[in-house]
């Protein structure tokens, strides 16, 4: 086993400590050598505008989510539990990070900054050799987060479209959140040396930021992440090599607990739909639950929303009444459920699960349920 460089590593948290084989090295030096392909085909105004992001986005999803499906990872591990597949991926992924963060960050020099100020003085079809090797590591840590989000998504079972320019953004807002920018940015700082940080402070507050003012938000976040390595290289492959893993690992992380929730949130709709002798009563009681409060949180639309497919799918439901309702009224879903003869326990039950969904049920949801309850045990 090669040990990658640690000066740096050994100042964050135990699990940043890495171990890189051979076949690890052969796998990433393929796909660097992929990539530099790409980058040769980008002109210095693709980089400036941030077309590259989209030309790389196309380029890494379009024949990777042919053949990656939910079926792909059962036939490399089969009866493995999602969450132990999700954690070994991240692992990897970090740690194909860390390695081309080093193979990068030799050929790194402060000069490169100069290169991306006089961006906009370069002719549209030409990208400077410097600013080329940037690129490789840019795109190849781009590629690698982007794939492995979409990866944990599969595993947890969370339908993704990418044909979908929905689906295709949510992918990207996992993967490169303004938030996840923010962790990114204070993580660095506490990622590498003490002595180092009013240095790398200082650099990201100063003038060599300003060549990204320019480009749209997500090209601009990852060309500032990799602007910290080239502009001090004295620690440059150390640092290279723990934001490469550091900021991989976050990203893998935000994905696990975005798309398991969401998994999770699915798991209860399909749960409710599954057992509900009422699918349609059940819509309007969730609704009436979900908007109790005049608020509605995330896990509250995303239960609704998969409900109302469930439901529509399982029990060739579809409501349309429900469906164009602006403000919903109680007495409403009261005479629905009084028409309803028999046991009315799976309504209650749903009701319960729904009022959880997003955490701790509050006092106008728990008044919603008590009335629902007394109504049901009347029945």
């Amino acid at each position: 086993m090669t040990k990658a460089p640690t000066d740096a590593a050994e100042a964050t948290e135990a699990d940043i400590d890495i171990d890189i084989d051979d076949a690890d090295r052969q796998a990433v030096e393929h796909e660097r050598a992929e990539l530099k392909d790409f980058v040769a085909g980008l002109s210095a105004d693709d980089i400036k505008s941030g077309g590259w992001f989209t030309k790389l986005s196309a380029q890494a999803m379009s024949s990777y989510t042919a053949k990656v499906n939910w079926q792909f990872f059962q036939d490399r591990y089969a009866g493995v539990p999602a969450d132990a597949i999700v954690d070994q991926r991240i692992k990897m992924a970090a740690r194909y990070a860390a390695l081309e963060g080093g193979l990068s960050a030799g050929a790194y020099s402060a000069a490169v900054v100069a290169t991306l100020g006089s961006l906009g003085g370069a002719s549209p079809a030409t990208v400077p050799a410097a600013l080329a090797t940037v690129m490789v590591d840019v795109v190849f840590i781009t590629r690698l987060q982007l794939r492995l989000a979409y990866d944990i998504a599969v595993l947890y079972r969370v339908p993704l479209d990418l044909s979908d320019p929905e689906d295709m953004w949510k992918l990207i807002r996992v993967a490169f959140t303004i938030k996840s920018g923010e962790v990114v940015r204070e993580g660095v700082v506490k990622a590498v040396p003490f002595v180092m940080r009013p240095v790398i402070k200082r650099f990201y507050s100063g003038a060599a930021l300003t060549a990204a003012k320019g480009l749209p938000f997500v090209g601009k976040f990852l060309l500032q992440r990799n602007i910290i390595k080239i502009g001090i290289p004295v620690v440059g492959v150390p640092l290279a090599v723990v934001m490469n893993r550091y900021t991989t690992l976050l990203a893998g992380r935000h994905a696990r607990a975005v798309f398991r929730n969401e998994a999770r949130v699915i798991e209860l709709a399909e749960g409710l739909s599954e057992r509900s002798r009422h699918p349609q009563l059940m819509l309007w009681v969730a609704w009436l639950v979900i908007k109790a409060d005049g608020k509605m949180a995330d896990d509250e639309a995303l239960l609704m929303r998969h409900l109302v497919r469930l439901v529509r799918d399982k029990h060739q439901v579809i409501d349309e009444q429900l469906a164009h309702l602006v403000d919903i009224d109680p007495a409403d879903v009261w005479r629905r459920l009084d028409s309803e003869p028999g046991d009315l326990s799976d309504i209650l039950d749903a009701a319960n699960r729904v009022g959880a969904v997003d955490g701790p049920v509050n006092a106008l949801e728990k008044a919603v349920i008590s009335e629902l309850r007394d109504r049901c045990h009347r029945v």
